[in-house]
């Protein structure tokens, strides 16, 4: 007779039946086990929450007062009969894939994963698996990412001209992960870092984890845009173009993006120009990363789920489509790919 699956995909969430817990779960649940602080992945209302040390502080200032135990990375914890352990996911700091034992069956929950090194976030390490839940976000052939230097080269450079033009640079990113890592990859010679405030506000938690980030100015209601000559700003998509954003005076915008790889994307953000980097891998990140696991089950989750599984299944895994409710990952919505 075949027994249960270690996980299992309901109306809620991923499920556990053997440690009665669910991962990354999309309605309120008793015990919820997080894989980062995005909010398609970190959501108010459980009863409890368990995530790593390096996640909780950015969760517990979007969630407010939550009951919540930290764990470390590699570390095995006993909850009911299943072996839970937390790792590396390289997402955004403190992102974490999730490995499920159960009488030495291997589920790994990756949530969302990024295969190259940042120097900001823990670095992915690949989990030995039987079954591997895996996103698709950027599931397609024409998602091939440049080294993060070269990207770093072409933002510094823009950036640069656009001092020497008496323009100040808006770079539009996430507040939480895409936008720390522009931050690190930012030339302070060139001149001033400014700040919206959802942004500065990650900051201020993650200096406190003692992330090291370059010295931002916080771009409050009081600062004079004239005492800030050749300054770059960083802030959420939705606020460039915006009357905070247009009291700086000339200015050019700038998004950072996988999806700006693709030129129909770049012509609808409307903006001057486009940098294709992302916190999510690329089409040969994902399937590195599943030919590390060396899981034979794959199960495929938001993104191009159709084309991707396809591509797998093909290709000598068994590959199938699971539903969640994680976002898809635009620029506009928490994940910010």
């Amino acid at each position: 007779m075949a027994r249960e699956p270690v996980l299992t995909f309901t109306e809620k969430g991923i499920y556990c039946a053997a440690g009665d817990f669910f991962i990354d779960p999309w309605r309120p649940v008793h015990r919820a086990l997080i894989t980062h602080g995005h909010a398609d992945h970190a959501r108010p209302g459980h009863d409890s929450y368990l995530a790593t040390h390096a996640a909780l502080p950015v969760m517990r200032h979007r969630l407010g007062d939550i009951s919540a135990q930290g764990i470390d990375f590699g570390e095995s914890i006993r909850i009911g009969t299943a072996d839970v352990s937390f790792h590396p996911a390289g997402h955004v700091p403190g992102s974490a894939q999730i490995r499920v034992a159960v009488d030495g069956e291997v589920w790994v929950a990756s949530g969302d994963y990024k295969t190259e090194a940042d120097g900001l976030s823990e670095t992915f390490e690949p989990v030995q698996c039987h079954h591997f839940i895996t996103e698709s976000t950027f599931g397609l052939p024409v998602f091939n990412w440049q080294p993060q230097q070269t990207v770093a080269r072409q933002i510094n450079d823009w950036w640069a001209r656009c001092a020497a033009d008496g323009k100040t640079a808006f770079l539009g990113a996430y507040a939480l992960g895409k936008a720390q890592r522009l931050l690190s990859l930012l030339d302070p010679e060139t001149g001033p870092i400014l700040t919206h405030g959802a942004v500065e506000a990650t900051n201020r938690v993650l200096r406190e984890q003692k992330i090291d980030l370059p010295e931002t100015v916080q771009a409050t209601a009081d600062l004079k845009p004239k005492d800030w000559p050749g300054a770059i700003v960083l802030a959420p998509p939705s606020a460039l173009g915006s009357a905070w954003a247009r009291r700086f005076g000339p200015q050019e915008s700038a998004f950072a993006s996988g999806w700006m790889q693709l030129r129909g994307v770049r012509r609808r953000r409307a903006g001057d120009r486009g940098f294709v980097i992302s916190d999510h891998a690329d089409w040969h990140g994902l399937l590195g990363a599943i030919r590390e696991t060396g899981a034979e089950n794959i199960y495929v989750t938001h993104g191009y789920t159709e084309i991707f599984s396809r591509y797998l299944s093909e290709n000598g895994w068994r590959a199938q489509i699971v539903p969640t409710e994680f976002g898809d990952s635009d620029d506009d919505t928490e994940d910010g790919a």
